[in-house]
């Protein structure tokens, strides 16, 4: 699964995403992706800094399928 099929996913359940990349950042961290509400309930909040945008994309849907929640389903 890709980026944009992740937030599409995401928006249909109801989520709101950001996937943002910062050239201003160490190269360590320059993606960071943020998601909440929807599925994450009303008070869900993820947020994410890694050095992709693949392990972003790893780390939510690792989070998800902690909380039950998977695209896969």
């Amino acid at each position: 699964m890709d980026v944009v099929e992740l937030m599409e996913w995401l928006a249909e359940q109801g989520c709101s995403v950001v996937f943002k990349a910062d050239g201003e950042r160490t190269q360590g961290q320059r993606w960071m992706v943020i998601v909440s509400g929807g599925a994450l309930g009303a008070e869900g909040f993820f947020r994410v800094d890694l050095s992709s945008a693949d392990a972003c994309v790893k780390a939510t849907l690792e989070h998800l399928a902690g909380r039950r929640i998977s695209p896969f389903a």
